[in-house]
């Protein structure tokens, strides 16, 4: 490759890259702000935690189902970046929506006498947050597809992991935006700014996706990253199809590179498990540093916010450089590994003494490390496994396993614990991390990318075998 052009491919992918990681940051303003608000909400509206507990477990799941249906429209759709600019402009209208929703008061009577929510607000707030699941599902699709079009599959491990780091990063300073200088100086009363000025900031990010962001290299005069990666075993050339010729070669490819292939599925397992351990430790984390290890709840919290920065950010991008580095790409070599010590991690918390708190918070913040390495590396499997064509559609699987798994990491351990106590809801996480890296063992010799079978699979099309 030229060098003037190497260097123009290089500029256009970390620029993709970086809108990639505002973008998706801002997603999580308009969707964590909500978990922010909660203590406001029930303080200033009388919401009480089973309806908030109800909104959150809903959206979690029409979440999950979204990224399914998008992941397939993303693959297929030639403007990925309209569809994550359009779902995060309609998160931003939702939550102002919600925001503006005591000024309704008038038309559909959401407010009783003492100024608390009626059941009418209780049902437009739940019908919003539900509708925001959806929007926020427009979100991780386009994402994969795009990163599997414009980096190599060689790189694509450490690239991904510094996209993935957008997930803490957004979650973090809408924490510290909502938490600390809305509700911390304004005080609960002002909770309707923490739906409003993250609203702003989302709709401002779709502005930048939609003219900031290409789909592919070919729209910008490049080459596409497979054509240039020097380490895949074979290159794939396919010549410009006609409409209907590229449909049927896509069902052709989703067929064999997503719904029959086994790689697929396993890892879709694999991340339920691994969804299990993060969702235990970020959800229930406060509740079990106090009233298991009989902490502050100011001490808590800050665990569980190191919890998510140090694994959130450093362990994701530290696994995706070792998958490149050391383990030639093969993520779910590293997805082993991390699950193994994240379990192990989580195994020493839970028996250590209670006078141990010290350790305690290390080795809860070492399993959080561990664990946001599987929980960026199954995505990006995914993508290699089903290649740049596939790699939404293969995404989409995960994301409906990985967040079914609140179905057990919401409701079930919540009934554990009140029952059972803590200690079985942690026996319960540890069998599920045991289970996953039981998994990720099953495909360790599998290859670190698909596009091998998926060549295979475009000369058989090619050739009317299929």
């Amino acid at each position: 490759m030229e060098m003037t052009v190497k260097k123009r491919y290089n500029l256009w992918q970390w620029r993709t890259l970086i809108f990639l990681m505002i973008g998706y940051a801002l997603f999580y303003f308009v969707r964590k702000n909500f978990s922010i608000a909660m203590p406001a909400l029930k303080s200033e509206l009388g919401l009480d935690e089973t309806q908030l507990g109800i909104f959150l477990t809903l959206n979690g799941i029409i979440y999950g189902v979204s990224r399914f249906i998008n992941g397939f429209i993303s693959d297929r759709a030639r403007s990925k970046k309209f569809i994550m600019g359009m779902g995060l402009l309609l998160s931003a209208i939702v939550n102002i929506l919600i925001g503006l929703s005591p000024q309704m008061n008038g038309l559909f009577h959401f407010m009783d006498e003492s100024g608390k929510a009626t059941v009418g607000l209780v049902y437009f707030i739940g019908s919003m947050w539900l509708i925001n699941g959806f929007t926020q599902g427009m979100g991780y699709p386009p994402c994969g597809s795009l990163m599997a079009h414009w980096i190599k599959p060689s790189e694509l491990a450490t690239k991904q992991s510094v996209w993935n780091s957008s997930h803490s990063i957004g979650a973090g300073l809408v924490a510290v935006l909502c938490g600390t200088f809305i509700l911390g100086r304004m005080g609960y009363e002002a909770w309707q700014w923490c739906f409003f000025i993250p609203a702003i900031l989302a709709a401002a990010g779709s502005l930048l996706l939609f003219f900031g962001l290409k789909d592919s290299p070919a729209d910008v005069g490049l080459p596409n990253p497979d054509e240039i990666d020097e380490k895949l075993p074979s290159k794939i050339e396919v010549v410009k199809e006609s409409p209907e010729h590229a449909k049927k070669l896509y069902d052709a490819l989703l067929k064999k590179m997503v719904f029959h292939n086994p790689i697929i599925w396993i890892l879709a397992v694999s991340n339920f498990c691994v969804y299990v351990i993060r969702f235990t430790i970020l959800d229930w984390g406060s509740m079990f540093l106090t009233e298991y290890k009989h902490m502050d709840i100011a001490v808590a919290a800050n665990v569980v916010a190191a919890s998510e920065i140090v694994g959130g950010i450093i362990g994701t991008l530290l696994a995706g450089w070792a998958t490149d580095k050391f383990f030639k790409s093969k993520a779910h070599h590293t997805c082993l590994i991390c699950m193994v010590m994240a379990t192990l991690c989580f195994f020493i918390f839970w028996r250590l003494p209670q006078a141990d708190k010290g350790l305690a918070m290390v080795f809860l913040i070492l399993s959080s490390f561990f664990i946001y390495g599987p929980q960026a590396l199954t995505g990006i499997a995914a993508s290699n496994q089903a290649t740049k064509r596939a790699a939404a559609s293969a995404n989409g699987i995960l994301g409906i396993f990985g967040y079914a798994s609140t179905a057990v990491s919401g409701v079930v351990f919540g009934m554990i614990a009140k029952s059972f106590g803590w200690n079985t809801v942690f026996a319960v996480a540890i069998a599920f991390g045991v289970l996953g890296s039981i998994i990720f063992a099953i495909m360790w010799k599998a290859p670190a990318d698909g596009y091998a079978k998926a060549e295979k699979v475009i000369l058989e099309f090619e050739s009317g075998k299929q």
